[in-house]
This record gives C-alpha cells, structure tokens and sequence, in this order.
C-alpha cells in the first residue's frame, strides 16, 4: 500500500489514517477514512456497496448498514468539500457503488532511481565474495545480540538500547465524540459516554483533563486539533466516534498529541450495550497508561472489573445526566 495519496488539495495516509488538506490535519476517522482509503486504492474503478459492507462491517456486528455508509458517506463528502450531485473526488453509482474520478498520486514509488546498466552489474565472484562478508556481519551482530540479551551488566543493555518512553503529558481534552447511529434522538448515548470518559479519566489521570462546560463547544466542530489544543491549553486530545445498533455499540477512539501533532494510540471497540460501563473503564486505565499515569491496584481493579448493566436502565441514566448536563450549561451562560 502506498505510504500517502495525493489528490487536490488533500493527502492522506492510509497508515495512520490521517487526512489533511494543504498541510492542515482534518478531524476524519473511522469508517469514512477506511472508505476513502479503499476508493483511493482503485482509482476509476467501482468500489460495491457489497465490498464497502465486507470491509467495513463483518459478518457479527449487527448494524443498519445503509444507514451507516450513508452516514459515513455524507461525513467523507464534507471533509472534502464534496457533492454527490455534482463531485470533484467520489461519484454515486445508484444502487451499486462509489467511483473515485478525481487524479491520484501516491508516495510509494521514489523517482529517479534506476537500475544499473547492465555493463556494471558486478560478476558473480565479486556477488559470492559480498555474500559472504554480509553472513559473516550478520552472524558477529547476532552473537552481540544473544550476549547483551543474557547479560545485563551495570544497565548496559539499556544504554546500548533504549526503550521508547511514552509522552509526558500534563493537560488533556476529551472532546465530545460523534454520533454515527444515523438517529439524532441518539446524541444523548455519545455526549453520556463523552461525560463518562472525562469523570474516569478525571478521577485516574495525573494529568488535568479539561471539564464538559469548556470542550462542549468543539461538538461536530472542524478546527485542526492544534487549534483546539491551543484554545483548551492542553497537551492532547482524546477524539472518538460511537455508533449504536440494537443490543451492539462500537467505540472508535484515537489519542494524538497536539505539538508536535503525532496520533499516540488508536483503537476501535465492538461490545454489547450491557459492557458500556466496563467499556468506559478500559478506555481510561489505556489511556491513563498511555500519558504515562501510574494507577494504583484499586483503580486499576476498578477500572477491569467487569459490571454488566442493564441497557434501558442505563438509557435513563443517560438522559436524566445529559438533561442536567443541559440546565447547568444554562445557567453557565
């Protein structure tokens, strides 16, 4: 797969799944990003709504796919200043598919390089010599590799090697994740699993994680994250998108560091709606961990112990926090 597509104004790194536009990251991920990347993949062909299902929605999750990919479809096509009636990057086939008909370069070839001319293709004694002193290299470093990996005098091997350290991070934000339920009457479901989040991480994080009042504001907002960070004085970001349907919930989250802006960790969660909470635990203690928080056994216990709800019971949690949410907000203002 190429290492970036180049197309318009825009690029995108199917990788980390990062678009941006003139340099400038846009807040896009999950499903559409996946859509985009599959469409870039085969310029000028039909991508089926068949294959998107496949690739998007395996065969256990339980969804209303066309009411996902259209809503899926409608985010991509905002991100990218397009129209279905009339589109620069991706054409409606009815009923069959997607067509990406914009041009499309991409990173994985280097220009320039070309083979040697045959004239200077080195002989075979000259191949086996060269051969030979790239195994006899190779056997000497492993030998060193099999020393330092059962000694470890005086933290030599750390020196000689040493680990990756995670982030210090000292503010963070977590801003309101997205609804893709297709059904607005649903808000209520991602804004409560935003307010969970931000009171698990507040109790657990060594870092100060910003309150619902100050990042409400950013709710289906388009500034690039290091404008929000700098708005918010934080240090990174917590973005994420929920989609509910039936007894199923998926949970795509993804933490990025805002300076320099660098995606940290990213992962989507396929659950049923009576794990919710447990759901939210786990994502905190990954995130706490990840922005270098040391949780003591308690909070860490808490945070694992499994605690099935019952999925109407919670619906009316939900609502009558997001309610009282809205009044305090209110009277905020």
């Amino acid at each position: 797969m190429p290492l970036t597509f180049r197309f318009g104004v825009f690029e995108l790194n199917p990788q980390s799944g990062e678009l941006r536009k003139q340099g400038t990251k846009i807040r896009l991920q999950g499903q559409p990003v996946e859509i985009l990347a599959l469409l870039l993949e085969r310029p000028g062909e039909i991508v089926t709504r068949q294959e998107l299902q496949k690739k998007l929605w395996p065969a256990n999750t339980f969804v209303d796919f066309e009411q996902g990919l259209n809503t899926a479809m409608k985010r991509l096509r905002a991100a990218l200043d397009d129209n279905a009636d009339t589109p620069r990057f991706i054409e409606t086939l009815p009923r069959r598919g997607y067509r990406f008909i914009g041009s499309v370069q991409n990173g994985a070839k280097q220009p320039g390089i070309q083979a040697p001319p045959a004239e200077m293709k080195p002989s075979p004694n000259s191949r086996r010599s060269a051969n030979w002193r790239s195994v006899l290299v190779a056997l000497v470093f492993i030998a060193a590799a099999v020393v330092l990996g059962g000694l470890n005098v005086r933290g030599l091997r750390e020196r000689i090697r040493p680990q990756e350290s995670k982030p210090n991070i000292q503010a963070l934000a977590v801003l309101p994740l997205a609804n893709l339920s297709g059904d607005p009457e649903r808000e209520y479901f991602a804004d409560g699993m935003t307010e969970a989040l931000i009171t698990e991480l507040g109790r657990v994080s060594s870092a100060r994680v910003i309150s619902r009042q100050s990042v409400i504001q950013y709710k289906d907002s388009k500034k690039p994250l290091q404008q929000v960070a700098r708005e918010l004085n934080v240090d990174a970001v917590l973005e994420g998108a929920v989609e509910r349907s039936g007894e199923r919930v998926r949970v795509t989250i993804h933490l990025s560091r805002a300076s320099p802006e660098k995606q940290l960790w990213a992962k989507d969660y396929n659950r049923s709606n009576r794990d919710i909470l447990s759901l939210q635990g786990e994502i905190a203690r990954t995130v706490a961990e990840e922005i270098r928080t040391n949780l003591t056994t308690d909070e860490r216990t808490r945070l694992s112990i499994a605690r099935p709800v019952n999925p109407d019971a919670h619906d009316d949690y939900l609502l009558r926090k997001v309610y009282a949410a809205h009044q305090r907000l209110k009277a905020w203002f």
